[in-house]
C-alpha cells in the first residue's frame, strides 16, 4: 500500500519508462533514423535498420527506468549495443565503416559519463552537468546534420565544414537551444523535487488524518470519503487509572509511556490493517470492516498494552462491538474530519468502559460472528441504554 502511494509521488514504472524513452533513449535513434531516411529514401522503412533502432531505444529505456537497472554509463550503452549486435550480424564488417554508427556509441558514452558524474557531484556542480548533458544531447541533431552534409556533398567539391556560414549558424543555434533546454530542465527538476518533498510531507499528514488503508482508497476513489452507512467493527482500548498515575509522574515520563503505548498499538494495526484508527490521550480507537479481524486486533492490542503498562503498574481494558455506522467526512466548511458515528460507536465505548485492566469484552453481536473459545458472560449497565448489555469476556494474548 505504501508502495502504491510512493509510485504516485515518484512516478509509476510506465511514467518513468516514457520519460526515459522520449527524454533520452530515443533521441539518437530518431536523429539516426532521419539521417538514414534522407540517405536511403523511403525504402529505409522496409529495412531491418529502422526496426533495430526502435528496439534499441525501447530496450535501453526499459533498462534505464528499471529500479534494478544498470548504472548510467552502462545503461546508456545498452541501445548502441543492441543496435550494433543486430546490424553487425546482418551487414558484417561494413556496419562499422559508417560514422553515424560510431557516433551512437560516442554520444551514449558521453551522456552516461555526465549522468554518472552528476549523481556523485555537489548540487551546484550537478546543476551545471545537467545543463551540459542537455547541450550534448541536442548536439546529436547537429552531428547527424553534419554527417548528412558531408555524405551528400558532390565528389571534388568538399571544403572545410565550418567555412559555410550556415553551418556555423546551425552549430551555434543547436548549442544555444540545448543550453535553453538544459536550463528549462533544471528549473523543472527543481520544481519537481519541491513538489515531491511537499507530497511526501502531505502523505505523512494524510496518513495521520485518514490512516494508510483509507488514504490509498481515497486516492483511488474520492467518493469513499462521502458520508455513507456501513457495517463496521469498533474497537476501543483505554488505560485504567492513567490520570491518577500521571499526577505523580514527571511530564516526560508520561509522554514516554504514551509513546511506547502508541507504538505497540500501531504495530498491532500494521498487522491487522484497520480501516481507520485514532489515538487520543490514553485512548485507542480502531475501525474494522471484519469482526474477526477486530477481535484478533483487540487481543494483539491488549497483549501489547500489557507489555508496556505492566511494569508501570497499569493495564488497559478493551471493548469490541459490531453494527451499522455512518462513516465519512464531517464538519464545517473550514474544519473537517473523517469520522465514524452512530450508536455502534457509543456502545463499543460503553463496553470498553466496563472492561477491567487486561480484559477484552465482546458484544453479543461480535460473539455471534466470532464465537469466543470460552463463553464467560455477564450483563453490564451502559449509560444511555434502557436494558443491560450482554458481553463476553475474552482473555488477551500472552505477552511476548
Amino acid at each position: 500500500m505504501a508502495a502504491d502511494v510512493d509510485s504516485r509521488i515518484e512516478g509509476s514504472p510506465r511514467t518513468r519508462f516514457l520519460l526515459e524513452l522520449f527524454g533520452n533513449s530515443a533521441v539518437f535513434p530518431i536523429a539516426n533514423a532521419l539521417l538514414e531516411l534522407l540517405l536511403e529514401g523511403e525504402g529505409y522503412f522496409l529495412s531491418p535498420d529502422f526496426y533495430a533502432l526502435v528496439l534499441a531505444a525501447l530496450v535501453q529505456a526499459a533498462v534505464m527506468s528499471s529500479p534494478r537497472g544498470r548504472g548510467p554509463i552502462a545503461g546508456n550503452l545498452v541501445g548502441p549495443a543492441v543496435y550494433t549486435a543486430i546490424e553487425a550480424s546482418i551487414e558484417g564488417l561494413r556496419f562499422f565503416s559508417a560514422p553515424h554508427h560510431a557516433a551512437y556509441w560516442a554520444f551514449g558514452c558521453a551522456i552516461g559519463v555526465l549522468q554518472r558524474a552528476r549523481a556523485d557531484a555537489p548540487p551546484r556542480v550537478g546543476n551545471v552537468l545537467l545543463v551540459l548533458e542537455s547541450v550534448v544531447r541536442s548536439s546529436v541533431l547537429f552531428a547527424m546534420y553534419a554527417l548528412f552534409e558531408i555524405a551528400s556533398a558532390p565528389a571534388g567539391e568538399a571544403r572545410p565544414f565550418f567555412d559555410d556560414p550556415s553551418h556555423v549558424f546551425i552549430a551555434w543555434a543547436v548549442a544555444l537551444l540545448g543550453l535553453v533546454a538544459g536550463l528549462s530542465a533544471l528549473a523543472g527538476e527543481r520544481y519537481l523535487a519541491l513538489l515531491r518533498t511537499v507530497s511526501r510531507r502531505l502523505r505523512v499528514y494524510s496518513e495521520w488524518f485518514f490512516g494508510r488503508a483509507l488514504l490509498e482508497q481515497a486516492l483511488d476513489d474520492p467518493e469513499r470519503l462521502a458520508l455513507s452507512r456501513r457495517d463496521r467493527a469498533i474497537v476501543f482500548m483505554d488505560v485504567r487509572g492513567f490520570t491518577r498515575w500521571s499526577e505523580s509522574q514527571a511530564p516526560e515520563t508520561v509522554v514516554d509511556a504514551l509513546n511506547a503505548y502508541y507504538l505497540e498499538a500501531e504495530s498491532a494495526f500494521d498487522r491487522h490493517a484497520p480501516v481507520r484508527f485514532k489515538l487520543s490521550a490514553d485512548e485507542v480507537m480502531a475501525v474494522f470492516a471484519d469482526a474477526a479481524e477486530a477481535v484478533a486486533a483487540a487481543q494483539d492490542l491488549a497483549a501489547g498494552a500489557s507489555r508496556v503498562l505492566g511494569p508501570l503498574g497499569l493495564g488497559a481494558g478493551v471493548g469490541v462491538h459490531f453494527g451499522p455506522v455512518v462513516e465519512g467526512i464531517v464538519g464545517a466548511r473550514g474544519v473537517k474530519a473523517y469520522d465514524v458515528l452512530g450508536d455502534t460507536v457509543n456502545t463499543a465505548k460503553r463496553i470498553e468502559g466496563a472492561a477491567a485492566a487486561g480484559e477484552i469484552l465482546l458484544s453479543d453481536a461480535v460473539a455471534a460472528l466470532v464465537p469466543p473459545p470460552v463463553r464467560i458472560t455477564r450483563d453490564i449497565d451502559a449509560k444511555g441504554k434502557s436494558l443491560p448489555l450482554r458481553v463476553f469476556a475474552l482473555p488477551a494474548l500472552p505477552s511476548a
